[in-house]
């Protein structure tokens, strides 16, 4: 029997999963934003699973693999699927038929393979304490789930800023590249920033304000919109912040 302190963590990992789980049925629905939806609130509680792990001081090597198990749902499958329904209605795939099916919109399945590697080599990779290598899996699937958010937003707009979304979203080829670099992210070398703090101090944390800074203004000023371009922020700030010799 689990002590109940030990427990909390894992059902706040057991709901991310659930919220996973939720997307991948609404997105086979149809509904890709409320596919959407499901992952926001998976990655919060992805955020507070570690968060409980760490104040209740109960981090132990299930709840880790617990919390990798979710994620591949929640974090890979359901992004994926997002992606393979933006694909199946994007407006310009080519036409190829292998036995009544198009077999160019399963691309969006390498979204799911590769945060499967991503997610298996950083439980067994001891250089991701206190930082990523390689973009994380929820910040992968926020980008990709922001998506059917905007096209949500703007379907009753016809301002240019809507008219030009909508065209890049349902644009097939912009899909497909999105998936393939998406992919490589997962797997590369990329020294990315951790948000997760030890200390409060602003010299060993400059990044992780600014970014938070940077990504509140944001989220202020252009709401859900805001959100593929924060993780952009987020992956030029860290390589930038990489690359000084303030590098904590």
């Amino acid at each position: 029997m689990i002590p109940y302190k030990k427990a909390i963590p894992h059902i706040i990992t057991l709901l991310n999963l659930l919220c996973g789980s939720l997307s991948v049925v609404s997105a086979l629905k149809g509904n890709a934003e409320a596919a959407g939806i499901f992952i926001l609130f998976a990655s919060v509680f992805d955020f507070f699973d570690g968060f409980a792990a760490r104040l209740l001081h109960c981090k132990s090597e299930f709840g880790k693999q617990l919390d990798s198990l979710s994620d591949v749902v929640s974090f890979g499958l359901a992004p994926a699927v997002i992606m393979f329904q933006l694909m199946s209605f994007s407006d310009n795939i080519p036409y190829v038929q292998v036995y009544n099916v198009n077999p160019l919109i399963y691309v969006a399945f390498l979204i799911v393979l590769f945060s499967a590697l991503r997610l298996a080599r950083f439980n067994i990779d001891e250089r991701q304490t206190d930082s990523f290598i390689g973009l994380p899996t929820p910040a992968n699937a926020l980008f990709i789930a922001s998506l059917p958010l905007i096209l949500w937003v703007y379907s009753a707009s016809n301002t240019e800023v809507a008219i030009w979304s909508r065209q890049i979203i349902s644009n097939y080829y912009v899909l497909a590249a999105l998936t393939f670099v998406l992919s490589y992210l997962l797997i590369s070398e990329l020294p990315l920033m951790s948000l997760k703090f030890k200390t409060y101090a602003l010299k060993e944390n400059y990044g992780r304000y600014l970014f938070l800074l940077i990504s509140a203004v944001l989220f202020i000023i252009f709401h859900i919109v805001a959100l593929p371009f924060i993780i952009i922020i987020y992956i030029f700030l860290s390589i930038i912040i990489n690359l000084t010799p303030l590098k904590k």
